[in-house]
């Protein structure tokens, strides 16, 4: 225990960038999520067809195999192979936010098909592009409705920045794999206290989302 509390500063160090990680990554996700679930209800064909293979495909790979395309694939078609800063940070919140977008792509096409069709019909005969209804119509619908849905998608994803561990990014893993390794007769009490970490951050963000879903339920009514 003594242990754990003589190194608070590297679990904090491994903290922030844990939450660096899964900020950046959710915030591309979101963006890159909210544009495929678009694509798939979309009245083009080809687009529907691109945004189901890219879900199908990212949801039923590994993230493991995820991380290791990104790493090591982007090098070999010249993107990313800057080494002077972070360049495996950078590859990390590249992949997390692929792999994510394909879980937030579902969850906002989810709150899409709640909307009535009846609202979409309704813009569409006033004149309005499928694009503004659906950017000034439905999506502030679904996403009031999809706030729960997107709550469990998050914290999946916080808990998913461990895997960048084994790429070499100082995250909360990785620090407390480096502590194990300069002491390891503590060895459960310090994956205990990374435990702890990562259950006050899941309980943090998922307080937030509930206090977000409390705001946002009087506009789905």
């Amino acid at each position: 225990m003594n242990t754990v509390i003589d190194n608070l500063d590297v679990y904090a160090a491994g903290f922030r960038t844990t939450v660096s990680l899964a900020l950046l990554a959710a915030v591309g996700a979101l963006v890159l999520g909210t544009l495929i679930a678009a694509m798939r209800v979309s009245p083009v064909p080809p687009l529907r067809w691109a945004a189901t293979t890219y879900v199908e495909v990212v949801r039923n790979t590994p993230l493991t195999v995820v991380f290791f395309l990104v790493v090591f694939g982007l090098p070999q078609v010249d993107i990313g192979t800057d080494t002077t800063r972070l360049p495996f940070f950078r590859f990390a919140v590249i992949a997390l936010t692929v792999y994510t977008a394909a879980f937030v792509a579902e969850a906002v096409r989810s709150g899409i098909n709640s909307v009535p069709a009846g609202q979409a019909e309704a813009s569409r005969s006033v004149g309005m592009t499928f694009g503004q209804t659906l950017r000034l119509v439905v999506l502030p619908q679904a996403f009031a409705n999809i706030v729960p849905p997107l709550a469990s998608v998050f914290i999946a994803l916080l808990k998913n920045t461990s895997i960048a561990a084994v790429f070499g990014v100082a995250e909360a893993l990785q620090r407390t794999q480096f502590l194990v390794n300069r002491f390891g007769n503590e060895v459960l009490w310090l994956l205990a206290g990374t435990a702890f970490g990562y259950v006050v951050l899941a309980l943090t963000a998922s307080a937030l989302f509930r206090l977000l879903e409390r705001a946002v339920t009087p506009v789905s009514r």
